[in-house]
């Protein structure tokens, strides 16, 4: 295969190894990136998700008190619409905590467009979904103010566009990496550690995929502050203390990367029954737990 391709985006490192990959295709990947993140973005402000959840601002400047009684509504691209149905699946297996509503709980937290850090305020619940919000096919409709946050499977869904770039332009054999989510094609398997959440220097384990997808989540890499990371439970918008990190194995990335995410929330079991998909998830005082494929690879 060719040299790797490397660039960082979407805020995270990517790592494309593909056979045949042209110039051309390189240059499609990019673009279609930087219009996934044009779109979905809330570090952006010229994103459409942030030019919405701005509009709130400008509807209460207009005389409405925080945007009250405006239903507003966002229409989204073709890629939303599997998107939302896994979102609203993990929602309800979750009881409410994995919800793409979070972003103003986010924000809450510190973890804002500007990567201030710094607490304002408060933990807040999400929106509620149904109630405050809803997300039906392509289109998100609030009548409160409402900050999409895809974090929970977005990067995964935007590994699987970058798959199928790399099919149409008939690309047999690759392996897309985006920060630890990753897809695998090809005849070979690929051999991947499993990075321990305690010391991102060593590996606690390595397991291999094939044609599969691998997508991991966890609290150290996006962590600030005593107890403060990326990983919220939108019941109440503080972050989980229980779970640390999580890895899933599945068929196509936006799959591997939403249940990683349900990890910290679903028993794994669960999630095994019902998408048939391999899991590990390590908690806070060590000890891990997880289906027989992942197990075997831990040290």
């Amino acid at each position: 295969m060719n040299d790797p391709l490397e660039f960082d985006a979407i805020g995270t490192r990517w790592w494309i190894q593909a056979g045949g990959l042209t110039d051309q295709v390189a240059e499609e990947i990019r673009r279609r990136i930087d219009e996934f993140d044009g779109v979905w973005s809330r570090f952006r402000s010229d994103s459409e998700v942030s030019r919405w959840a701005s509009g709130w601002a400008e509807a209460k400047n207009s005389g409405a008190p925080d945007g009250a009684g405006t239903e507003r509504t966002l229409v989204l691209p073709a890629e939303a619409a599997p998107l939302g149905r896994l979102y609203r699946e993990l929602h309800d297996l979750s009881g409410g905590s994995v919800t793409p509503f979070v972003g103003e709980s986010l924000v809450r937290l510190g973890y804002d467009a500007s990567y201030s850090l710094t607490p304002h305020g408060p933990a807040i619940p999400a929106p509620a979904w149904g109630r405050d919000a809803l997300w039906e096919d392509r289109t998100v409709t609030a009548s409160a103010p409402v900050l999409l946050d895809i974090g929970a499977a977005g990067k995964g869904l935007l590994v699987d566009l970058v798959c199928g770039i790399l099919r149409d332009a008939g690309v047999r054999e690759f392996l897309v990496d985006a920060g630890g989510d990753l897809r695998h094609h090809g005849p070979t398997a690929a051999r991947i550690g499993l990075e321990s959440p305690f010391d991102s220097s060593r590996a606690i384990g390595v397991v291999e995929v094939e044609d599969q997808a691998l997508a991991a989540s966890g609290v150290s890499r996006r962590a600030w502050g005593r107890g403060l990371h990326h990983v919220v439970d939108g019941l109440t918008g503080e972050p989980v203390r229980r779970v640390v990190a999580s890895w899933v194995v599945a068929p196509d990335a936006m799959l591997a990367d939403g249940l990683a995410t349900a990890l910290f929330f679903v028993p794994g079991a669960d999630l095994a029954a019902r998408y048939g998909v391999e899991w590990l998830s390590v908690h806070s005082d060590g000890h891990a737990e997880g289906s027989e494929y992942f197990l075997e690879g831990l040290f």
